[in-house]
């Protein structure tokens, strides 16, 4: 399997696209072609495990790493998660199902591909013969940060550092980050919102002379975000195993189509979503879940795609994002794999702040998905309704996607093979790692710490305190620097 560049000019193989991260011209490694799974494929992965069905998945993007040791890093990373699953299927009265991915290391749904990674990265420097030590430079909305520390933490040859914005996470989720334990990790505050970080990321990544730099301070420079295509591979393979427990739990028949609601920010987890449709799962309407910060809705309603407009902190902060990187993975394949119009909306969305699709491509936008927003008001409706219809309480997060989803049943009722249709919410964190804003959704009180927010959760709901959130609550914090985002560069160097 090779890789080319959303932007043109470069193919590469999986190894490569990985220890990379980023295409030399800017772009975004995809797929030359996606690899379909085939009928008997889908009938073995009904008798398989997670760590199986991912391995088979996987290797159908990575061929040259060996699948014997590929199965094993699996079974190592998804032997950290709670429970026999990583990703257990919840059926819920009302006919809708949840997806749970945070049952990992740190509560978040980014562990199901930030424990894969580090096998991928090391192994695939073992296949390109690379001998640097690695730096892995990474742009956070809270959860990526986190479980990307955790996932290297003490790697040998490895450096890891993290910016996440000053004011754009929450409280539990910047102590995660700031106690995070290894003699490998840095992390740092930005003034600024998500974009100012991941901007500042990007524009090390595409500046010759800070990977020169880089470089001499004898380190490859790579990430962990989902711009890498190594951190977006596994988390394809969840919407899979989703699909497969559906039908072997009797809710489904093989080839029936499901749909799924999932929170957006990056836009890498939907897209990994629609990948798994290309590759052939019987995916209906992708639901496309924002916050308040809803460029995303109103690209779809438009055909637009427009940052200049207000910017909003919100209670689902790992959201809060207008510069959606993963998008450009789907505007290449909405424009036929036309590299150079890609790379001409990048330049003119970093220039003028937007760019417009054709009326044929907004076209099959739409017909591929479903794009709605939620105010903060309906986000803690859905989070309170919910728990006190059925017992279940959710993060911000997953509140948005199932307020969405709530939304899109409303769109299609009446329209046939539409109506009815399972929908598969994804829930993307633990209610306790934003629990002053969970709590608040289900009593109307405020707390000012959140692990009295923490406390109160438990008393309210009986749902289980995550070890790594009960860990943290004591320990020291260790990274206290802030700086503005013209100066993060300047912390690299330090760092390194």
């Amino acid at each position: 399997m090779y890789f080319i560049s959303t932007r043109g000019g470069e193919r590469v193989t999986g190894a490569e696209a990985v220890v990379k991260g980023i295409a030399s011209d800017g772009g975004l490694f995809v797929p030359e072609q996606f690899p379909a799974v085939g009928k008997e494929e889908f009938e073995a992965m009904m008798g398989m495990d997670y760590p199986e069905r991912a391995a088979l998945i996987l290797k159908k993007y990575f061929g040259e790493y060996d699948g014997d040791a590929l199965l094993a890093a699996l079974r190592s990373a998804y032997g950290q998660f709670e429970g026999d699953d990583p990703a257990p299927l919840v059926r819920m009265d009302n006919g809708m199902y949840m997806l749970e991915l945070y049952h990992g290391p740190t509560c978040a749904f980014k562990d199901m591909a930030l424990t894969v990674l580090p096998y991928l990265l090391k192994t695939g420097c073992e296949i390109l013969g690379r001998k640097e030590n690695v730096f892995i430079l990474t742009a956070t909305s809270g959860d990526t940060g986190k479980a990307a520390l955790e996932g290297f933490a003490d790697a040998k040859g490895v450096k890891i550092m993290v910016f996440y914005p000053e004011d754009g996470v929450s409280k539990l989720q910047k102590q995660q980050m700031c106690t995070q334990e290894g003699d490998n990790v840095n992390v740092v505050a930005v003034r600024g919102n998500f974009d100012d970080c991941q901007n500042g990321v990007k524009k090390i990544f595409n500046s010759e002379k800070c990977t020169a730099a880089i470089r001499e301070k004898g380190y490859l420079l790579t990430s962990a975000n989902s711009i890498n295509f190594g951190r977006l591979a596994p988390q394809i393979c969840y919407y899979f195993s989703a699909y497969l427990d559906l039908v072997t739990a009797g809710q489904i028949g093989m080839g029936d189509l499901v749909d799924f609601a999932v929170p957006t920010g990056n836009f890498g987890n939907i897209l990994a979503a629609y990948y798994a449709k290309r590759m052939g799962l019987p995916v209906g309407t992708l639901i496309c879940a924002s916050n308040k910060n809803n460029v995303l809705t109103e690209f779809w309603r438009t055909g637009i795609y427009e940052t200049k407009r207000p910017f909003y902190r919100t209670m689902s902060p790992s959201m809060d994002i207008l510069i959606s990187s993963n998008l450009e993975r789907l505007i290449f394949e909405l424009s036929g794999r036309d590299a150079k119009r890609t790379a001409d909306r990048m330049a003119a969305l970093s220039k003028t702040g937007r760019y417009a699709l054709s009326t044929e491509e907004h076209d099959r936008l739409k017909q591929e998905f479903f794009a709605g927003c939620t105010s903060e008001d309906e986000t803690v409706e859905c989070i309170y309704d919910f728990f006190e219809d059925y017992g279940y309480p959710m993060d911000t997060h997953t509140g948005v996607a199932m307020s969405v989803a709530q939304k899109y049943e409303e769109t299609v009722k009446g329209i046939p093979m539409s109506e009815g249709r399972p929908i598969v919410v994804v829930s993307t964190a633990s209610p306790y790692k934003f629990p002053q804003d969970v709590l608040y959704a289900l009593t109307g009180n405020d707390v000012k710490d959140s692990f009295k927010g923490v406390k109160r959760i438990h008393l309210l709901t009986a749902m289980k305190v995550p070890e790594p959130i009960k860990a943290v609550r004591y320990k020291p914090i260790r990274f206290k620097t802030t700086v503005p985002p013209d100066k993060m560069f300047d912390e690299v160097l330090k760092f390194l």
